[in-house]
């Protein structure tokens, strides 16, 4: 799977991509934000609180119980306004 990290998301982290294997037991995108939270440190940080982060699967923007495969695309990306 590879994971994609936008705007302060990849700053906290400090990478914009990833590649990681995908646990079994991760069949949702808030099931893969759980599994990032639980690395700790930055990861800790930026998955605490999922009101703060969107995400889409594929480069469709999806809700948190939308499912996750092997060899998906996973992005993570804070809200975007337009004006």
């Amino acid at each position: 799977m590879t994971l994609l990290y936008f705007a302060w998301v990849r700053q906290k982290l400090g990478t914009g991509e990833e590649k990681i294997l995908l646990p079994d037991e991760v069949r949702t995108v808030s099931e893969l934000a759980s599994h990032l939270h639980a690395r700790g440190g930055a990861f800790a940080d930026v998955f605490s609180d999922l009101k703060r982060l969107r995400a889409a699967v594929n480069q469709e923007h999806v809700s948190w119980d939308a499912s996750v495969r092997t060899g998906d695309e996973v992005a993570f990306f804070p809200p975007v306004t337009g004006g």
